[in-house]
């Protein structure tokens, strides 16, 4: 039952989702039955969420799998089992922690014990060559889980890779290009040759050229996959083409939940004492806890509000209030007996929406608590200059005050870096400036950290042309509230549209690039425009469009390379739900990211 709800979610959209889900389901089933008899799984502690997206506990238990431990330094409790299953990413250090789990347990244990590994999505040989140096090999025997791609929503897929963007662009470590393009091997093996391929930026064209090699070594032809497909165009989008989208806070519902609370595999986790109710039986306990809670579109509220901005959000949240109680007190009117009998029926649903409304409307005060700080909203004002290219040019006022009072350093850095994208480039002095402060207050660690977004180019001095300014006014990406009407108000509650969406915009009204190569010529990297099919898309049996502008509708997946933020998934989705669009956007990203997550990735450990 449990495994029915956790799919519902994903077979909503033109789209179905759920295949991704059933096939990796299915492939790791398969590799747990050959093992026979009860079994431990040892788990990478960062897979464990995004695989838990695939197959909970629960069905592995099914599966006799007795009980699952994280891969981390120490040592396990004796375990009466034959089979000990690791599953793990291809990493050196995990593959050290295997074999102090494998040489542990080898002298422990009292019964005969078989050892298995399972690299997800693919093994490597370096980390196969470590293992034999330590002397652990002859223990273990090798698979593979081949999981490219995990399903988040009906609309969203995410690789779920840990440091990709650090990986390609500081330590030219191409691994994260390979996954890529194996990911898009697997969807279009899933749902058919994707006919036309639109991109933009430098690991677009990597991922791209690297999957038409694979394709070729592997038949000598063209892709595998079905001819006709459930998409109709791909379009590969570099991170690097637009940092100021994922540096800029953001501020949708479930924007604000991931940067204030963080998401980690639809699931985030809150204080326990705003969830207190008049019923519950223990409420100093309930009070001390955390709080998990699961985000996804099976609960038909926050599939309501996720997208809005946080003030439309509140004010949602306020009218299904007053819905719910009407419903509830016309239980102490008269009613006739078919008319309770009718009530009674309904009530299950009725109390699982005030369940809801009660979960949200906790969580709501939390984030209210946060941006009625004027901390906040000092912030977000000196982001929405910088985005207007209001001031700039200089040493910010507020950035200089964030570094005295010694504020988070990932705070301070979205800040330098939100303007420097913003004004295409620091001025030296200005560059230099915060480099000396940052240094002085946050020590010598600091100047790593500093190098390292140099490297990626988040941070770099003013040379030639202002690309910002020029894609601002070109694409719209912001506006007054005098030019916003009622749709693009909608979009998204700041006045700033992400670059990604409007090209994402641009591709599914034009069908291509025409009208915007001067523009796409002031962004990184090379621009992709490929046919490669003449097949129609298929057209998806279960989709019961009746509105006569849908009869053609179309689907393209948006392929974020180096992570993706709640935001620009929540402007997509307004994007296809406007009246006269035609077009559903399905997301894939290499992960799910905010600003924060995106900088830590990039920095220097003390």
């Amino acid at each position: 039952m449990l495994e029915t709800k956790m799919s519902s979610h994903l077979s909503g959209g033109r789209l179905n989702v759920a295949l991704v889900q059933e096939t990796m389901r299915t492939e790791l089933l398969n590799l747990l039955e050959l093992y026979k008899g009860p079994k431990v799984t040892i788990w990478d502690e960062w897979l464990a969420g995004p695989v838990g997206l695939v197959a909970q506990y629960a069905l592995l238990q099914e599966h006799e799998v007795t009980d699952m431990f994280p891969l981390k330094p120490g040592s396990l409790p004796n375990i009466s089992v034959k089979h000990i299953v690791f599953i793990a990413r291809p990493n050196l250090k995990l593959m050290d922690l295997v074999a102090d789990y494998v040489q542990s347990l080898r002298t422990k244990q009292t019964i005969p014990v078989e050892f298995h590994l399972i690299f997800v999505p693919r093994k490597s040989e370096l980390c196969i060559k470590h293992l034999t140096n330590i002397g652990v090999m002859a223990n273990l025997s090798i698979q593979e889980f081949k999981c490219d791609v995990f399903p988040f929503e009906s609309d969203v897929m995410s690789l779920e890779l840990q440091n990709d963007f650090r990986e390609n662009y500081l330590e030219g470590d191409p691994t994260c290009v390979y996954n890529a393009a194996q990911a898009l091997r697997s969807i279009q093996q899933l749902y058919g040759i994707i006919p036309r391929v639109f991109g933009k930026g430098v690991a677009a064209k990597q991922v791209w050229d690297l999957l038409c090699r694979l394709n070729k070594e592997e038949q000598g032809s063209g892709p595998k996959g079905s001819p006709t497909s459930c998409i109709d165009q791909l379009l590969l989008l570099d991170r690097a083409i637009d940092f100021t989208s994922v540096m800029s806070t953001q501020l949708t519902y479930e924007g604000l939940i991931d940067e204030i609370y963080g998401i980690k595999s639809s699931t985030a986790t809150f204080p326990g004492h705003k969830f207190v109710s008049a019923e519950d039986t223990n409420p100093d306990v309930t009070a001390i806890e955390k709080k998990r809670i699961i985000l996804n579109s099976s609960e038909k509220m926050f599939a309501e509000i996720r997208d809005c901005s946080f003030t439309a959000a509140g004010t949602a949240l306020s009218k299904k209030a007053r819905i719910i109680k009407t419903q509830l007190d016309e239980w102490h009117k008269d009613k006739s007996v078919q008319e309770i009998k009718q009530f009674v029926s309904l009530l299950p649903q009725m109390l699982a929406n005030k369940q809801s409304l009660a979960t949200h409307t906790a969580i709501a005060e939390y984030i209210k608590e946060t941006t009625d700080s004027f901390d906040f909203q000092d912030m977000v004002h000196c982001e929405e200059d910088f985005l207007n290219c209001i001031e700039n040019e200089k040493v910010c006022p507020y950035i200089e005050d964030l570094i005295a009072q010694k504020e988070p350093l990932t705070k301070v850095l979205r800040l330098i870096c939100l303007q420097c994208v913003t004004s295409s480039g620091l001025k030296p002095k200005v560059l230099e400036y915060y480099k000396r402060e940052l240094v002085q207050v946050y020590g010598l660690n600091t100047w790593l950290t500093l190098c390292n977004l140099e490297k990626c180019g988040l941070l770099r001095t003013q040379q030639g042309t202002r690309q910002y300014a020029v894609l601002r006014k070109a694409l719209h990406l912001t506006m007054d509230e005098s030019d916003m009407n009622t749709t693009e108000n909608s979009y998204l509650s700041s006045k700033y549209t992400p670059l990604t969406v409007r090209l994402s915009d641009h591709i599914a009204k034009n069908k291509g690039w025409t009208g915007i190569q001067d523009v796409l010529g002031t962004l990184p990297g090379p621009t992709l425009d490929v046919l490669q099919t003449l097949q129609p898309r298929m057209v998806n049996s279960i989709s019961n469009d009746n509105s006569p502008s849908m009869e053609n509708p179309r689907v393209i997946l948006v392929f974020f390379i180096g992570g993706c933020t709640y935001q620009e998934i929540s402007a997509l989705r307004i994007l296809s739900q406007q009246e006269d669009s035609n077009v559903e956007f399905v997301v894939l990203t290499t992960k799910l990211i905010n600003g924060t997550t995106f900088l830590e990735s990039l920095m220097e450990n003390e």
